[in-house]
């Protein structure tokens, strides 16, 4: 099973319902909108002159984001239309940002450079089925003493059915969770029916491969609530903050992990 093939294939097929879709709202992005939450900016704090490397960027609003802030940004992802479609988005918005397209494990091959900063958020490291190797990718790119920083959505959160009725998948790593997907979390009724190949990686399991490539954890959290009205079964508990209805509270649907590489 070519994973690597089947999931581009799938990303492909997203790209376009993403990039016009009000999820993303690229009509307020080429205004001057951020897509950054205040979870990564907070941790992050000032990257103005910081080279990023924004890892698993889709069509690269993220990136183009830091690249507002002053920083000189590299996207990367698997899609080839997600990198065509920032390629333009870059264009638009005047900046100079680089996408690079590419499967993770083998940017080393396309790309010679580190970085002050390595990022990846939301809904990324569950298409990658070894995180060591990951782990070991970050470290890589990272100068001495640059810093990574993961938000991604908790682990917990894979566990259930997509409507959250049930427990139905593993919590600790297991076998590939082969699908066939409809639609896309953008737009439940999208004409889209293709298969994917994710995986569930558990907390230690992040964590255990950060530590083991190098890197010093300085930071993590865990939230109660989603930045993305993703998810079925929603309920809204503030601006920007969603939690699964009748769970309010009870899940974590959110962590962050800032790990930092030594002098």
């Amino acid at each position: 099973m070519n994973y690597i093939e089947i999931n581009k294939n799938l990303w492909n097929k997203k790209t376009e319902i993403h990039y016009e879709s009000d999820f993303y709202d690229v009509k307020s992005f080429l205004k001057g909108r951020s897509s950054l939450n205040p979870i990564e900016l907070n941790l992050l704090g000032d990257v103005k002159d910081k080279k990023i490397l924004h890892l698993q960027c889709h069509f690269g609003q993220d990136t183009l984001s830091f690249a507002r802030m002053g920083a000189k940004a590299t996207g990367v992802d698997l899609s080839d239309k997600a990198i065509e479609k920032a390629r333009q988005l870059n264009e638009a918005v005047g900046m100079d940002a680089i996408f690079i397209q590419s499967d993770i494990y083998q940017l080393s091959e396309v790309l010679d450079e580190q970085f002050d900063i390595v990022f990846t958020s939301y809904g990324t490291i569950g298409w990658l089925p070894d995180m060591d190797r990951w782990a070991q990718v970050i470290n890589h790119f990272l100068k001495p003493g640059g810093q990574f920083l993961i938000v991604e959505f908790h682990p917990v959160v894979w566990m259930f059915s997509y409507d959250f009725t049930k427990v139905e998948y593993n919590y600790l790593k297991s076998d590939p969770i082969v699908e066939e997907e409809e639609g896309t979390y953008t737009n439940k009724d999208a004409d889209i029916k293709e298969t994917s190949v994710s995986w569930n990686h558990g907390m230690g399991e992040v964590v255990n491969a950060l530590i083991h490539a190098g890197l010093t954890i300085a930071d993590m959290h865990e939230y109660d609530y989603s930045p993305y009205d993703c998810f079925q079964n929603t309920v809204q508990i503030d601006d920007g903050k969603y939690q699964i209805k009748g769970l309010e509270g009870k899940l974590p649907l959110l962590y962050s992990v800032l790990a930092q590489k030594s002098q």
